[in-house]
């Protein structure tokens, strides 16, 4: 036998094999468009050619500061000019960007700093208060503080040892940067919670970012004309790994620091804005903002949602204003989107509450992404296309997480099988989309944002008087879902014990947005066993939702 002959003398060289990297994104957007405007904040509007050079000179400046591969460089920021250059200076230095989530307390921020064994960290000056705080806790003399001094930005203070524009002033903006001698190297880290309390941390690599990134660009139909308006974070998922797709066209990022309708909209008509993402949250806001703030469009603005699908109700109102609406799907541990509602020509038909029922499927699986799967989760078999036998969304691709650092325990778990494990239930429809229906471990997507059951009940259970608590989520117009508290006072707290207090107790020791909005007082349902029905409480709060008029 001769053997394969396809193999013989044809290996792998720099002429044939180039690892693939987001980072050549920029390469070609600022050789192709080096005088389009690249990005815009506030009056300010930046070049190919100079966010380019910027991004060059961060890593520079980094690099003669001794940071390289295998080190990490956390970035506390909004949607800022700063955090969009170092989705690309920092891995362009070798190291690993972890854009921290500006929500959370200091606590969980301290220990995010330890866990990743950031070197250097990047803030903006309006997170200072929080920053402090969790630098006291983290008590680590050698971490290097960098501050962004955004003009834009709304109070705080400059508490590191120099400021970004002066680290940027140590470094060459004709640096020549190498991708990555593996595509399987690290290019970000971001923090999930976990059902246990602390998050975990989830790496990306290079090869991932690259291929989610172009499965975006591919699904929201983005070219060289389209103007993408930050109204997603850039901390959750990389921005969904916009922050690459939008540069691998040569578009335009429009950045905005907060998230308001009367600055939303007035954005997208100065910039014609033709694209942007968010939680079900941010459409709600579009649709109920006041009528001196409204605006209808007469271009079409493609809109991506995720986490809860919006209601027909919203759909229909988001038309009106001229926003095309898109349901996509996806977790931390997969680069953000994975899956997409395409709108099949037939639905167009449909009238609205049925053609929003099927928009508000969790879709089909993205070009990039090469098996979705429902199976069952010990016998890994597929379900029936029936769209009624429960099972769990699975995934085999690229663009899954490399695994979770420094926990090889939860790393097993979660690709056990040879798939990765979302937690998800879900069915399959006949036509091959999918629909969740319940989350196996209880999570609660509030404004986009996962929310751990189990880390809210833990707080919950510090107080003197609680003797037994749940945790589930509560329909909301608003937030899409809220934790809501079912609370077993102990004896002596019982008819003591109030509302507000358990709230209020909550909010100081986490997140606020993480705290329960209602609390329920009385004995909980159980099993045989002892175990708690969260499927009862599930169906008490829905009640307790629309009693309270939460929901429609």
């Amino acid at each position: 036998m001769a053997g394969n002959i396809f193999e013989q003398g044809l290996g792998k060289t720099p002429a044939n094999y180039q690892a693939l990297t987001p980072l050549t994104y920029l390469d070609w957007a600022a050789w192709v468009f080096p005088n389009k405007t690249a990005v815009v904040h506030g009056d300010a509007r930046t070049t190919w050619a100079e966010f380019d050079a910027r991004c060059r000179r961060l890593a520079s400046a980094l690099i003669k500061r001794g940071i390289g591969v295998g080190d990490t460089v956390s970035v506390m920021s909004p949607n800022a000019p700063a955090m969009l250059e170092a989705h690309y200076g920092i891995p362009m230095a070798g190291a690993v960007l972890n854009a921290l989530n500006y929500r959370l307390e200091a606590e969980t921020i301290a220990f995010i700093l330890r866990h990743a064994e950031t070197k250097i960290l990047i803030t903006d000056r309006e997170f200072s208060p929080v920053i402090r705080e969790a630098l006291a806790i983290l008590d680590d003399s050698d971490l290097v503080v960098v501050d962004i001094d955004d003009a834009l930005a709304k109070g705080g203070q400059l508490i590191g040892n120099m400021t970004y524009e002066d680290l940027l002033s140590e470094g060459d903006p004709t640096y020549v940067w190498q991708p990555p001698e593996d595509e399987w190297q690290a290019i970000c880290l971001n923090y999930t919670s976990g059902t246990t309390g602390n998050p975990k941390g989830v790496v990306y690599h290079h090869r991932g970012a690259y291929l989610n990134a172009l499965g975006n660009a591919l699904v929201f139909r983005l070219g060289p004309e389209s103007v993408y308006l930050w109204t997603l974070p850039m901390f959750h998922c990389n921005g969904w790994t916009y922050t690459w797709a939008v540069t691998a066209v040569g578009g335009t990022h429009v950045c905005l620091r907060d998230v308001d309708p009367a600055k939303i909209f007035p954005l997208i008509e100065e910039n014609t804005v033709t694209h942007m993402c968010g939680a079900p949250i941010v459409l709600n806001m579009l649709v109920h903002a006041p009528k001196d703030v409204k605006r209808r469009f007469k271009h079409t603005i493609e809109v991506a949602t995720g986490g809860a699908a919006p209601p027909s109700t919203v759909i229909s109102k988001m038309e009106e204003m001229g926003f095309n609406v898109t349901h996509l799907y996806g977790l931390t541990e997969t680069y953000g989107p994975s899956t997409v509602c395409v709108f099949q020509p037939e639905w167009e038909e449909l009238p609205l509450d049925a053609r929003a029922t099927k928009m508000s499927r969790q879709g089909v699986r993205y070009p990039t992404l090469p098996h979705q799967a429902i199976r069952d989760s010990d016998s890994l078999d597929l379900v029936p296309e029936d769209g009624a036998t429960l099972g769990e969304i699975m995934f085999q691709s690229n663009t899954v997480m490399k695994g979770y650092l420094k926990n090889p325990d939860a790393t097993d778990a979660a690709f056990k099988g040879g798939w990765f494990h979302t937690g998800d239930l879900a069915v399959q429809h006949d036509d091959g989309y999918i629909e969740i229906k319940d989350r196996s471990k209880d999570i609660i997507i509030s404004g986009g944002e996962n929310i751990s059951s189990l880390e809210v009940e833990e707080v919950l259970y510090k107080h003197p008087g609680v003797m037994e608590c749940a945790v589930v989520a509560m329909p909301s117009e608003k937030w899409g879902e809220t934790p809501c508290a079912f609370v077993t006072p102990t004896a002596e707290a019982d008819g003591m014990l109030d509302a507000r207090e358990l709230i209020d107790f909550c909010k100081e020791r986490m997140a606020r947005f993480k705290a329960p909005t209602q609390v329920v007082f009385g004995p909980l349902p159980k099993t045989s066993t002892g175990k708690i029905q969260k499927f009862n409480l599930r169906a008490s709060a829905t009640e307790l939702a629309e009693k309270l008029g939460n929901v429609k």
